[in-house]
């Protein structure tokens, strides 16, 4: 199974309570944390909510 590495790349402030909800759920706790996660139907959802904050890469 493939597994997707995001980092939070941009800050959160100014953005809607939801976009930054999503970031908390995907693990990310501050600026430049990456977090490794199993690439899913659900986790490719909150990933484009707020792919204008993070960097995804795939990791084997």
């Amino acid at each position: 199974m493939a597994r997707l590495k995001v980092t939070w790349v941009k800050s959160d402030i100014g953005y809607p309570e939801d976009q930054k909800l999503t970031i908390k759920s995907l693990g990310l706790r501050r600026l430049n944390h990456s977090v490794v996660k199993a690439d899913s139907i659900a986790m490719r959802g909150m990933i484009v909510k707020v792919r204008h904050l993070v960097k995804v890469e795939e990791v084997s």
